[in-house]
């Protein structure tokens, strides 16, 4: 079932008590929903959209390179893919974890609404969330993000990817990155069935 919107920019009309937010961001009927933090740590205070700070311009070019996104920018041209954050409100310290309590229904109910196949978790505490209220990895696994960046996980619906901060890049990283996400894609990792053979008509019925 697809979503029909073509807004790019906070396509569900999330609204949360805070005088500045930055929404998510791209295609509401993504394969590939990438999740960071909140906008003090990856950026759009000034551009309102995620990922747009010094340091996520080395991910947006991963993502190029990947085929998730079409441009790098200030307004990237989406390909199959989300962009969105655990906590959209604009901070200018770390905010509370009552706050992050407080933004996660805003945030489950987009993942949700999105339904992508895989889950990218940018930073220790996006993959930590994702591991813990998505999969169940947690309990068996540490959040050490030098061995777990780009590496497949299994949840419950999806496939998770973790990615290192990129303002921690060094080496191969970004070339890890891209390499993954490319071998990914030659997979089936949408893990879909045709239930339309089992109803009348001819339509696909697609579920997971």
């Amino acid at each position: 079932m697809k979503n029909v919107t073509d807004r790019t920019s906070n396509p569900f009309g999330m609204r949360p008590s805070c005088p500045e937010f930055v929404p998510g961001y791209g295609d509401a009927n993504a394969h590939f929903h990438v999740i960071g933090d909140h906008p003090g740590v990856h950026g759009g205070v000034d551009t309102g959209v995620p990922f747009t700070n010094d340091a996520s311009r080395k991910l947006q070019q991963a993502f190029v390179d990947a085929g998730l996104l079409e441009t790098t920018g200030d307004e990237p041209k989406v390909d199959r893919t989300f962009l969105s954050y655990l906590h959209m409100c604009v901070s200018e310290t770390t905010p509370t974890q009552a706050s992050y309590d407080d933004m996660e229904r805003f945030f489950d109910a987009e993942l949700r609404a999105i339904a992508a196949h895989v889950l990218v978790p940018v930073g220790a505490r996006a993959t930590k969330h994702v591991l813990e209220t998505y999969t169940a990895q947690a309990w068996k696994t540490e959040i050490d993000m030098q061995n777990l960046h780009a590496t497949e996980m299994r949840g419950s619906g999806w496939l998770v990817v973790p990615v290192k901060d990129p303002a921690e890049w060094e080496d191969d990283d970004a070339d890890r990155l891209v390499e993954a996400l490319l071998t990914l894609q030659s997979t089936d990792y949408r893990r879909e069935t045709d239930l339309g053979r089992f109803l009348p008509g001819d339509d696909p019925y697609l579920v997971r």
